[in-house]
């Protein structure tokens, strides 16, 4: 092949290129114009006042496509697939109690994104700002309202491998007090005082003591439920293959993603229930691999996401391992019941 014949083919590839990327910034663009469009058959959303004292209600984050994509929408909890009332306050991961909001947010900036975590008071005010480190994944809220914490990505952007580092804080949302990471507290492994320098927590619930709380901690490829006591700063492992625990109204039992061996390794993960008084685990109907910290509704119900046409739908199961899944509602996600 001669220099000119060279030359020419390397043009031409580089002009493919070049069409095959500017397609790819159209159809990005166009799509992302299209989100902003209310898409036909879609739940109906319109604006109106949001509150975190309303009984009865379930707020989530709205991902119908539509003018308010993102924002923080409240249907009646009896008719969860109603008509939405959109806040016009946008989070990426939300959840309530007693009148207070932790919503994770984005920041979009010319070169990158940041994050943030907003403690919102029951009329969605800001009361409280803090910089989140990565890419938000889990938020809860106590029972009381006074804790708030939340988990984020550091390295690596899911669960499902390895190779990937989480944050977990928590605030006093009295006080402010903030604990940046789960890794300053002693660790108590199997009876043991316990230091690693592989260790990650992530998905934080809260009891109702304002003191007890779990989570979950991995270290030396296995993750562990840990019960952790804000007094004394501590974490002390309960059992393992525990992941993204949600503890029940009555504090009695978690509700968790656990990996199956055999499922593939992008999806591993079964709905299982723990009794923490026996220890005794209750696979539940859902046959899917739920990637989420579930939500209890009520003492006898689970609510989660799983992934839908507008990024993720919601689900409800039986808690006590009966029953079938049932979808509730559409584009939602992260869902928070009041009162």
């Amino acid at each position: 092949m001669t220099v000119r014949n060279r030359i020419l083919v390397l043009l031409s590839a580089v002009a493919v290129l070049a069409a095959v990327a500017a397609g790819a910034v159209l159809h990005a663009s166009a799509r992302a114009e299209r989100r902003d469009r209310t898409q036909a058959g879609g739940p109906a959303v319109t604006p109106g006042p949001v509150t975190l004292t309303a009984r009865g209600r379930l707020v989530f984050r709205n991902m119908a496509w539509g003018p308010h994509r993102d924002e923080l929408t409240a249907v009646p909890a009896s008719a969860p697939a109603g008509a939405r009332t959109a806040s016009g306050v946008k989070c990426l991961r939300f959840y309530a109690a007693a009148g207070t909001g932790v919503c994770l947010q984005a920041v979009h900036g010319a070169v990158s994104d940041t994050y943030r975590a907003l403690i919102l008071d029951a009329r969605l005010k800001e009361t409280a700002r803090y910089d989140v480190p990565g890419i938000p994944s889990r938020a809860r809220v106590s029972p009381s309202g006074r804790f708030a914490a939340w988990t984020a990505f550091v390295g690596g952007d899911s669960y499902a491998g390895t190779n990937f580092s989480t944050r977990a804080a928590i605030v006093d949302t009295r006080t402010g007090r903030l604990i940046p990471s789960l890794e300053e507290f002693g660790i108590v492994k199997d009876g043991r005082r316990y230091r690693a320098a592989d260790v990650n927590f992530w998905g934080v619930t809260f009891a109702a003591d304002d003191r007890t709380f779990y989570a979950t901690m991995a270290t030396k490829g296995k993750t562990y439920l840990v019960r952790g006591d804000l007094g004394a700063r501590t974490v002390t492992t309960v059992r393992t293959n525990v992941e993204c625990p949600s503890l029940s109204p009555d504090g009695t039992r978690i509700a968790f993603k656990k990996r199956v061996a055999g499922l593939p390794a992008d999806a591993p993960w079964r709905l299982y229930v723990l009794d923490l008084r026996t220890l005794r685990e209750t696979p539940l109907a859902e046959s899917r691999s739920v990637d989420d910290q579930a939500v209890w509704q009520d003492s006898r119900t689970l609510v989660y996401a799983l992934p839908g046409d507008y990024g993720a739908d919601l689900y409800t199961v039986p808690a006590d391992g009966t029953g079938r899944p049932h979808r509730i509602s559409t584009a939602a996600v992260s869902p928070a019941y009041l009162g």
